[in-house]
């Protein structure tokens, strides 16, 4: 997956020169969280709506009659953008974009190409990217397998169980927090599964008798060591 299939592409971009009350209004009327200021199509900086947010409300609570109208006629972009951005290439794979933004702390990148502007990425699109890889949209059985240790064909295992017990497998996801390992170097990790099944007691059923306890069962959280049952 790379930035460019998921980027808004030809974003709004504003000038240096614009007044900043004109361009949290923008931010607000086309429901944006950045702006990336060019000039003469070249970036110099970045507005966000927080900082926009932030900004007025500290204006709001100087109730200042010069504040307040230094704030909406003359105040300018360039005064409180954020210049030199970082970025990220429309080429670069969104797992390197999501690092980046893990390290710097950062919520949106302008996308550039040949040093130009040609989209933005932010959480807005990083959701979408969420719920393409869970296929939030679909009407799919899904369990969650408590963490355990993904060695040499673990995955495998599970599939296997999982379809022997009438699951038509559609996606196997691993989730677990980076550099989370078992004692033998091997990662612990959750293990999502989506499927489509007739009976999905069956195959929470099936995977906990193989030895990989479920936790989630259709989005329902159930008890990993479970009591038994009274006769």
């Amino acid at each position: 997956m790379i930035v460019r299939n998921w980027m808004q592409s030809d974003p709004i971009t504003i000038p240096p020169d614009m007044l900043v009350s004109e361009a949290k209004r923008m931010l607000s009327d086309n429901n944006l969280h950045a702006l990336p200021v060019t000039d003469n199509g070249r970036l110099r900086g970045l507005v966000t709506r927080a900082n926009m947010l932030r900004m007025g409300q500290f204006v709001l609570r100087t109730q200042s009659a010069d504040e307040f109208n230094f704030f909406v006629n003359r105040l300018k972009v360039r005064d409180v953008m954020v210049r030199d951005p970082a970025t990220v290439s429309a080429e670069e794979r969104m797992d390197d974009c999501l690092l980046k933004g893990r390290q710097l702390g950062v919520a949106q990148f302008p996308v550039m190409q040949d040093e130009r502007v040609v989209g933005l990425i932010s959480a807005n699109e990083i959701f979408q990217l969420a719920a393409h890889c869970l296929e939030a949209w679909e009407q799919r059985s899904g369990v969650t397998l408590a963490p355990l240790r993904l060695g040499p064909g673990v995955l495998g295992q599970i599939a296997d169980v999982a379809e022997a017990a009438g699951a038509v497998l559609q996606a196997v996801y691993p989730v677990g927090r980076h550099g989370q390992h078992s004692d033998d170097g091997y990662p612990e990790k959750t293990v999502m599964l989506r499927f489509n099944a007739q009976a999905i007691s069956q195959v929470t059923a099936a995977l906990e008798a193989a030895g990989f306890p479920v936790c989630e069962a259709g989005g329902m959280p159930l008890s990993v060591e479970r009591q038994p049952e009274e006769q």
